[in-house]
């Protein structure tokens, strides 16, 4: 099991396999780590699917306006939303996007991170100072790894649920 630090910064995702823990960083994106706990806080990441999901590059979630829903329709539409909180300035920094970084998405605007975001597969260098950098994956990588792919996957797999560890 991983050594949790610091209860108050490491998310807990459920998925079908198991834990996954992640260790925020306050000290390098406060913005984006207090969203994250406020918005898993609140349960808004409960039952969120991974609406694309990319082999060898990344799997990314949190669309909490539409990547909750179960018919066709809004699931085609998950990855265009976000939270009704507004969206967050670029915290960008010298971390890498490594394996099992986590990195806020958004769209060509820089400072348009709200809740989604997306896990790293592989070192994918060329985000470096593009996407925050705001957590990374301490343990239960192999559950990110088994995630299905696709964009939108036809059976997406969800965040069954996100909690802060301190709350759990």
């Amino acid at each position: 099991m991983a050594e949790i630090k610091d209860p108050e910064n490491t998310i807990l995702i459920e998925l079908k396999g198991g834990t996954v823990t992640i260790e925020l960083l306050p000290d390098v994106a406060p913005q984006h780590a207090e969203r994250m706990k406020e918005l898993a806080r609140a349960g808004e990441y409960d039952n969120v699917c991974f609406h694309r999901v990319i082999d060898g590059f990344m799997a990314q979630t949190g669309d909490v306006e539409h990547g909750d829903m179960e018919d066709g329709f809004n699931l085609r539409r998950a990855g265009t939303g976000g939270s009704q909180l507004p969206d967050l300035p670029a915290e960008f920094s010298r971390l890498p996007h490594d394996r099992g970084t986590l990195g806020a998405a958004r769209s060509m605007n820089p400072n348009s991170a709200n809740s989604q975001f997306f896990i790293n597969f592989k070192d994918n260098h060329f985000l470096n100072g593009q996407y925050t950098v705001y957590g990374r994956v301490i343990e239960g990588m192999e559950h990110v790894d088994a995630i299905t792919r696709g964009e939108p996957p036809a059976e997406p797999d969800r965040m069954i649920s996100v909690k802060v560890a301190s709350d759990a």
